[in-house]
């Protein structure tokens, strides 16, 4: 069989196989339309089980992908461009991971068999970042941030410098995994996400943990709560309820958290949950309020699925971005951050200027700021703050997405805990806004005016070093920040970086603070800074290292011991 030259418009022949989807797709980049043959797994009880899982593989796979080559070879025919002793695809892209193991080996070998046969070029696409690619594919937007919702994962990406970072995740189970885990307790058969969304309809709010830590959440302690409510007699319909609005809220709140770290004003949903009509209209509400664009892929993108697969495969093929076969091995926990994107520019975040509406404009002509020059407005993930005469207003606004109840109860505890852990600070020598008024009805706090840039837009190792040691005196008093990201550090830009008595910087929003004595609080505060600086400095490491430098100086070894158990605990490592 001749090899045919590097095509711009290729046909790929992509195969999926992470989990419980066998599945094969061919994509024509020519008219990009994905023809998609799928074969689910659908364990008799429980979740899904790893054997079970590999065996639907490997008795499925083989038919999914011959069907999908008869429908290239059909393609093959009608294109005048392609002889008759031309491959019917130019290159076979498959899924490396992350995954199940066993599964992931019966696809990649079915796609090492299918492209040595063919003599085309090998692809090897990390699943969650088709996730994100399909929907950027499919809606045209540049740069989204893309909040994935699966059965074992859930994070938020951002583009930056290369490659996807990870701006936020779960540090425990995948959103699917936790919600299939409360309806195997209520002994509902899998998936039970769709059952969770019906029995929803007909229920009542149950208020259930709430717990988002910067950009990371948790899902533990919601599930244990659930299992509680049902056993002690709650109705299913309401815990359901309750599960959805805790859970969707929560990953509706870092979405919006990731819109005004990276200035971007484009959301992107993928994942199998996606799906979820509840979670969608959460998300489009959070992105009608900012002015951002939101955008859903229909749902046969959003489950796994090969055709996502086959997509990515056809950009990473133009870029060259192919796999010799004995380095194809597959990796079941590749994160997307370790993908080099070969397939798009290094263009940064577009970060929102000091003072911007928190939207990035549109276009050159149209204005940032729609306020007097002597009165600035700063609008970022929950509040929006006025800036005018050396004082600040910051009012936290009613969110429509979320329930009533749980909406107000966030404002008002988290408007408590700001004012009272900024003024804590300040008592233990930490560079804070002093408060001068607090309306909890209206959730909103006035502060002094301090610094006159975020620490994002002003970035020196002096400076993260300060922070670190910020850190480090609030953690000695017994409590955490709760979300240090370099938008929730304020710097005088004036001030001299190698002044390491005064370098300007001053910690503001503890909203998501709280008191508390574990080393594993302590570490999250430096896991969630260090994320911020891994998404936006030049040179992360370095940055990064000077930011632990500063905590050492100042604080306990033990939670840079901690911190270091944290790195290794994501869903991916």
């Amino acid at each position: 069989m001749a090899q045919r030259e590097r095509t711009e418009s290729p046909v790929v022949l992509g195969i999926e196989g992470t989990a419980w989807a066998a599945s094969a797709a061919v994509y024509d980049a020519a008219t990009d339309d994905v023809v998609i043959e799928t074969d689910a797994y659908q364990p008799e009880s429980g979740g899904i089980h790893p054997r079970e899982a590999a065996e639907h593989m490997q008795e499925h796979v083989p038919r999914v992908v011959e069907t999908a080559l008869d429908h290239a070879r059909e393609l093959a025919r009608e294109d005048p461009d392609r002889g008759p002793d031309d491959p019917p695809v130019d290159c076979v892209a498959v899924s490396r991971g992350p995954g199940l193991g066993a599964c992931l080996r019966v696809a990649g070998t079915a796609a090492r068999a299918v492209a040595q046969t063919l003599e085309v070029p090998l692809v090897g696409v990390n699943h969650m970042v088709a996730h994100l690619e399909i929907g950027r594919h499919r809606s045209g937007l540049s740069s989204p941030v893309c909040l994935n919702a699966s059965g074992a994962n859930a994070h938020v990406l951002g583009f930056h410098d290369g490659r996807y970072r990870v701006l936020g995740e779960t540090m425990d189970t995948g959103v699917g995994n936790a919600i299939d885990k409360f309806t195997r307790h209520v002994g509902w058969s899998h998936p039970g996400g769709p059952k969770v969304e019906e029995a929803a309809k007909e229920g009542e709010y149950v208020d259930l943990p709430y717990v988002v830590k910067g950009m990371d959440f948790s899902f533990s302690g919601i599930m244990s709560a659930a299992k509680d409510a049902y056993d002690g007699g709650r109705p299913v319909e309401d815990v359901c309820t309750g599960l959805q609005e805790t859970i969707f809220a929560m990953l509706a709140e870092v979405s919006e958290r990731a819109l005004s770290l990276t200035g971007s004003d484009e959301l992107v949903l993928g994942g199998g949950v996606g799906q979820n009509r509840r979670l969608q209209a959460m998300l489009r509400g959070t992105c009608e309020d900012r002015g951002a664009d939101f955008y859903v892929p229909e749902d046969r993108f959003l489950r796994d699925n090969a055709g996502m697969i086959a997509v990515l495969g056809a950009k990473m093929y133009r870029a060259g971005d192919t796999l010799p076969v004995e380095e194809s091995r597959v990796d079941p926990d590749f994160r997307p951050d370790q993908v080099p994107v070969t397939w798009r520019g290094r263009e940064p975040w577009a970060a929102p200027a000091d003072g911007a509406s928190g939207r990035r404009p549109r276009d050159e002509g149209e204005s940032v700021a729609r306020v007097p020059p002597e009165q600035r407005e700063v609008r970022g993930a929950e509040a929006v703050v006025v800036i005018e005469d050396g004082t600040v207003v910051k009012r936290r606004l009613p969110k429509d997405y979320r329930h009533p109840e749980l909406d107000v109860k966030l404002r008002r505890d988290r408007t408590v805990m700001e004012s009272r852990l900024t003024s804590e600070a300040r008592r233990h020598g930490v560079p804070t806004p002093v408060v001068r008024d607090v309306d909890l009805q209206e959730a909103t706090i006035t502060f002094q005016e301090v610094g006159d840039a975020d620490l994002g837009r002003a970035l020196t190792g002096e400076r993260v070093r300060a922070v670190g040691r910020h850190l480090a005196a609030i953690h000695g008093a017994g409590f955490v920040h709760g979300d240090p990201t370099t938008r929730n550090v304020r710097v005088r830009k004036d001030s001299s970086e190698t002044d390491a008595g005064d370098p300007g910087v001053f910690l503001i929003d503890f909203g998501l603070g709280f008191y508390t004595d574990h080393v594993e609080d302590y570490a999250m505060d430096l896991h969630v800074f260090e994320q911020a600086l891994a998404g936006t400095a030049d040179d992360p490491p370095a940055t990064i290292e000077a930011f632990e430098g500063g905590y050492r100086e100042a604080g306990d070894e033990r939670v840079l011991d901690q911190l270091r158990e944290i790195e290794g605990r994501g869903r991916y490592q």
